[in-house]
């Protein structure tokens, strides 16, 4: 006999958020968190746990003739479901990863008519972001350059921007999903400038997006802090909040010419690269 739901936790709802480093993502968590519906955080591993599932359930295993896509199916939207049983309050969970923009179709299989918000921010001042973090912590290495304290900012931007690098990937992996089949209506891309010079329009046309009903949030009195992840990356205040919403303005720390050469990259301003119709806010 089949099991009976149980009205006192109705059937959660799953959204991803991705894009690219140091473009607002931990930010756009730390407020949708004031929501009490609402459960968003950092990057978490689900994503990576999801990979390496998906590998041993292909014929990477000699066993995987015996899993059907059907079985697939259900032990992936499982492990989505199972990572977050924990949040009983909960009836909105957002997830976290880079990996997300890259998934699209996997994510429409697992949940038809998904929700993706993809944080992106000129590219320059990713880049510029990261390196003012590096150069906070003169005396240690961080894990996002292997360890390798013989690097440049010359080298670290080239490392960054690498297609398997923390910037690159992240970066081609936000283009892939912006020119995808299910870019309209299921992706939204939320510009870090808009974020932080009118978060309230920024985060309604987010609930816009997801059909959620308004949530009235204080946009200057934010708390988030990942001390213990960031300081395991050697990377302090990786995801470190600031109590209130604003931009900051300030001079880039990139020599000039680096500066230059990453700051026409932001591919969503140009209308004419629209082609899906995706939301720009």
């Amino acid at each position: 006999m089949p099991a009976t739901p149980d009205a006192s936790h109705p059937p959660r709802t799953f959204h991803f958020i991705s894009g690219l480093p140091r473009s607002g993502t931990t930010l756009l968590a730390a407020i949708l968190n004031q929501n009490p519906r609402f459960r968003a955080g950092m990057t978490s591993p689900l994503a990576d746990i999801m990979g390496l599932v998906m590998a041993e359930a292909s014929s990477k295993n000699d066993f995987s003739f015996d899993v059907s896509d059907e079985q697939r199916v259900a032990l992936l939207r499982g492990l989505v479901e199972n990572f977050y049983s924990v949040q009983n309050h909960a009836e909105v969970v957002f997830d976290t990863s880079r990996l997300w923009c890259s998934r699209m179709p996997l994510l429409n299989t697992l949940f038809p008519g998904v929700k993706v918000i993809a944080c992106v921010r000129q590219l320059a001042w990713v880049l510029d972001s990261m390196e003012r973090l590096v150069q906070k912590q003169p005396v240690s290495v961080s894990k996002v350059f292997r360890f390798d304290t013989n690097t440049t900012v010359y080298s670290r931007v080239e490392a960054l921007t690498d297609p398997r690098g923390m910037v690159g990937f992240a970066y081609q992996a936000t283009k892939e999903a912006f020119y995808g089949q299910f870019a309209q209506d299921h992706l939204l891309m939320l510009t870090y400038e808009s974020l932080v010079a009118n978060p309230a329009a920024a985060v309604r046309a987010v609930y816009q997006f997801l059909g959620e009903p308004w949530f009235e949030h204080d946009f200057d009195h934010l708390e988030y802090h990942a001390d213990e992840f960031d300081a395991r990356v050697g990377m302090p205040g990786l995801h470190s909040v600031r109590p209130k919403v604003q931009a900051v303005e300030r001079q880039p720390m990139l020599p000039r010419e680096v500066f230059g050469r990453f700051a026409n990259e932001a591919f969503w301003m140009d209308p004419k690269n629209n082609v899906n119709q995706v939301t720009i806010v």
